[in-house]
């Protein structure tokens, strides 16, 4: 493609290729930086001198980790919205630069310690609301400028970019951080300018606008309400009044319900607004809700996947095959690379056949998949070799590629065109809540498992090498968090358990032991073995779910909003000659020629054409 190809005006044939290599760009950026900093947060403690195990430094970490995807996932909605009501370009354009903004602020962190966390929070915060703008409008731009046959294979490409960048951004944060650890913000300015100005000069408006006035009622309780329940499972994570975990603390409990809450009242106040942000109608389609519920699901396992698979290289394996715990991000990244190439590999010729047979094969087979994974997970010796390891996160990267393009495709066929901004919104935020959830979900369940067993591992361990009883029963007291985030960050929390008043009296052979590159990671491969049995199990039958719900999403389904549609099942639905029934325009003869011609034509699941509003 030329430089002259950059700048084609909207109704040029190759004008799509252009939309759709801009948007997928700005995804890929948008979710490398999701991932990013998961795998480089040793060095980025490290370059502001904060130490993670310190009395509430635990906070500055679960939000540097959070602020970027809870800001996403509360706002993607309201930003597609927007984009039907003002221009999805317009929206989308924006968040390139909000984006971009934030990236060059977290690269120059002038302050050190809490000051310097609080900084890298806010503007992880800011850069959040940019990557929120064109995860929103990305979908919808390539679903209006690309006919419907052919929207399989290009939200395909965006969804793998979308789904990738988050594998990705484990390798790039690995390799940067051993370089420097601001170098894992500057990789996305020049990304940033260069996608900035192409959006601009190369993007046209080409769908449908939805104006009328802007929903404050619903935009404000969908936001405090998602992010009062996300925040309460988070926080769910820390120990409360001698429990391992935070869920019988009040506040946590009163976030969670009350963000329950608030979110009741927000489907109540768009049930009965004339301009809702979200119109809640969209969910009788049955291929829009059963793809988001199976989306939600599969983004919760493959979050927790990253998240044990991190602490799994960095904390225990790496070093036990004696690599320095400063060298664990690079190659934890590099030790990742099967899951990520699995992912490429079934990505983009899952969503183009999907344009063929349909999406329903091809996602509930993938999640089925990425369920058998998990099951083989927990088979796997902690101390495993890493060839079966390799295999095992290989496929998990397959099924995860046969799932994701195909589902997106099938959730932005199925609705109206003026209501993709919000459609895309709603899949957008789905997938960024699920990786928030997976944090405060599967670190839980990981703590919980660690609880049982860790206790009585420390104990024995410390006091095998003369440490005194008294101290080592204090020590195995501490809840589990503390070791579940120095594993996490491939941090040896040993001397900093026993302070150096205690260690340096010990013999200099039990010294050399505890803080080397051996001794945790084998006291705590047992018991977190017995957490993983815990997360994987759990992780397996929400992939089982997600299968399930990927099948009732019934045969393919695309709106087609030259008619109105008639509902399922009524007299005006037409019979399909294989036995199947579409969802046909109960006005328009032509369109229930339509609907027949491609029951014929054997797409598979069965081309399913509404038109109009939902049915």
């Amino acid at each position: 493609m030329n430089s002259r190809s950059l700048f084609l005006p909207k109704d040029h044939p190759r004008y799509k290729w252009v939309a759709l290599s801009n948007t997928t760009l700005g995804m890929l950026m948008a979710t490398i930086n999701a991932s990013i900093v998961l795998i480089s947060l040793p060095a980025i403690f490290k370059g502001i001198d904060l130490d993670p195990l310190q009395a509430g430094n635990v906070s500055y970490l679960l939000w540097i980790l959070m602020g970027y995807m809870l800001v996403t996932a509360v706002l993607v909605t309201s930003f597609g919205r927007l984009g039907d009501m003002f221009g999805r370009v317009r929206i989308y354009n924006l968040g390139f630069v909000v984006f971009t903004v934030g990236s060059i602020a977290l690269s120059f962190d002038p302050f050190h310690g809490g000051h310097g966390a609080m900084w890298l929070i806010v503007w992880r915060i800011v850069q959040g609301v940019g990557g929120a703008m064109l995860f929103a409008n990305s979908t919808a731009i390539i679903t209006d400028a690309f006919p419907a046959d052919r929207r399989g294979m290009a939200l395909g490409i965006n969804q793998v970019a979308a789904i990738a960048g988050s594998f990705i951004g484990l390798l790039v944060g690995g390799l940067l951080a051993v370089v420097d650890w601001r170098a894992v913000f500057w990789v996305s300015v020049p990304i940033g300018i260069i996608g900035t100005i192409w959006s601009y000069r190369s993007l046209h408006e080409t769908g449908q606008k939805n104006p009328g006035r802007l929903d404050w009622a619903g935009n404000v309780t969908f936001a405090l309400g998602l992010t009062a329940l996300l925040t309460g499972i988070t926080y769910g994570i820390q120990p409360y009044g001698g429990h391992p975990t935070g869920w019988t603390n009040p506040w946590v409990l009163s976030a969670i319900i009350g963000g329950l809450v608030l979110l009741v009242a927000f489907v109540l106040v768009e049930l009965r607004v004339t301009a809702p942000m979200l119109d809640m109608r969209l969910f009788r389609i049955r291929a829009f809700s059963m793809g988001n519920l199976a989306g939600l699901l599969a983004s919760i396992g493959r979050g927790g996947l990253q998240f044990m698979l991190i602490i799994w290289l960095q904390g225990i394996w790496l070093p036990r095959h004696g690599f320095n715990y400063e060298d664990t991000p690079l190659w934890a990244g590099i030790y990742l690379l099967p899951i990520t190439i699995g992912f490429l590999l079934a990505g983009p010729l899952s969503g183009t056949l999907s344009d063929r047979f349909g999406a329903r094969g091809f996602a509930s087979g993938g999640l089925l998949l990425v369920a058998a994974t998990f099951v083989a997970l927990i088979f796997l010796p902690v101390n495993f070799e890493y060839w079966q390891f390799a295999i095992i996160t290989l496929l998990s990267g397959i099924g995860s590629g046969m799932f994701g393009a195909p589902n997106r495709s099938a959730i932005m066929n199925a609705v109206p065109a003026s209501e993709r901004g919000a459609a895309s919104g709603v899949a957008g935020t789905v997938q960024n809540a699920g990786s928030s959830l997976s944090i405060g979900v599967f670190f839980s369940l990981m703590v919980v498992g660690l609880a049982s067993t860790l206790p009585d591992a420390l104990r024995t361990g410390l006091t095998e090498h003369h440490v005194p009883t008294q101290v080592a029963d204090q020590i195995a007291q501490l809840p589990p968090v503390g070791s579940l985030f120095a594993a996490f960050l491939g941090y040896n929390p040993i001397q900093s358990l026993l302070g150096s008043d205690t260690l340096s009296q010990l013999p200099q052979a039990d010294q050399d032991a505890l803080v080397g590159k051996e001794f945790f990671p084998q006291l705590i491969s047992d018991a977190f073995h017995h957490g993983l049995v815990v997360v994987f199990t759990v992780a397996a039958a929400m992939s089982l779910v997600g299968a399930v719900a990927s099948l009732f999403r019934g045969k393919r389904y695309v709106h087609d909003d030259g008619t109105r549609a008639a509902a399922p099942g009524s007299p005006d639905a037409v019979v399909e000659p294989g036995g199947g029934t579409a969802v046909a325009a109960a006005v328009s003869p032509a369109a229930e020629d339509a609907a027949v011609t491609a029951a014929r034509s054997g797409l598979g699941d069965g081309d399913h054409r509404v038109g109009g509003s939902p049915a």
